[in-house]
């Protein structure tokens, strides 16, 4: 993946920004193993850019047709964008900014998940991983983004529990509501306790060639936390249309997105509309 961005107000920027390998095997009929390694800007090292990083690396068993179980590191199953966040499943350059900050995806944490599929297009997921680790600015405001540990040498002092509802029932729907609970995100902070609740929500339709995705997500804080990073919220409305040009040449895309996030980054809150 390749990025070339020129922004109005900084320096214009070329960076190969990603190069992911994915190695899957199926050991038997119920029992896979699914790995992803990634490159990150081209270049890791003491001092340079890049990362060298394990996304996933889980097991999964298939118990039955309904019910699996994945036990590794693993996506966090929130939002629309974490699970399947390669190039040609999102529109622009760089991935929205409320699925950046406030969900914080990428994100991959090392645990156990449970699936159960209904026949109705009904599917649930639980899960219990390694959480987040925030550090605090004077035991009170801190940036949700920056407490991902990537599950290297994770402190674990708090797990976390996630939970998702999914309906994939109608041709070209999918809805979908997750909740994340953590009770303290600043666990190797003494000075501070304190817990974290995500909520999420999102519609993703597709007709034809028509398509329209909206998400919405939102952290809720509490403990001792700056007043005005208790609530940190986004959403984004996303249309677009695509025209299959030919199977040489591919498709053509076109969209739009409106965009509301208000988060703690950089020290402050940043508030944005696009």
């Amino acid at each position: 993946e390749l990025h070339a961005n020129f922004p109005e107000d900084g320096v214009n920027e070329i960076d190969f920004h990603r190069f992911v390998l994915f190695v899957n095997h199926e050991y038997n009929d119920w029992i896979t193993l699914f790995t992803e390694l990634e490159l990150e800007h081209s270049l890791a090292g003491d001092e340079k850019p890049g990362e060298v990083e394990l996304e996933q690396a889980f097991i999964r068993m298939d118990w039955t047709e309904q019910f699996s179980t994945d036990a590794g590191v693993f996506l966090m199953p929130v939002g629309i964008m974490n699970e399947t966040h390669e190039p040609n499943t999102f529109y622009g350059v760089e991935r929205n900014s409320v699925e950046k900050n406030i969900i914080p995806s990428t994100w991959w944490e090392g645990g156990i998940k449970g699936t159960y599929r209904m026949g109705n297009g009904l599917a649930f997921d639980g899960a219990i991983t390694s959480g987040l680790d925030i550090a605090t600015t004077g035991g009170k405001a801190f940036v949700i983004r920056n407490g991902r540990q990537k599950v290297a040498k994770a402190v674990n002092e708090e797990a976390a529990i996630a939970g998702r509802v999914k309906y994939t029932g109608i041709a070209g729907l999918e809805v979908a509501a997750s909740a994340l609970y953590q009770d303290d995100l600043a666990q190797t902070d003494m000075t501070a306790n304190i817990s974290g609740l995500l909520s999420t929500a999102h519609i993703d339709y597709s007709t034809g060639n028509f398509r329209l995705r909206a998400l919405y997500a939102r952290w809720d804080l509490d403990g001792d936390v700056a007043a005005d990073a208790e609530e940190q919220t986004g959403f984004y409305i996303e249309p677009s249309y695509r025209w299959e040009l030919s199977d040489k040449y591919g498709d053509l895309g076109v969209y739009a997105r409106y965009s509301d996030l208000e988060y703690y980054g950089k020290g402050e809150v940043t508030s944005s509309r696009k």
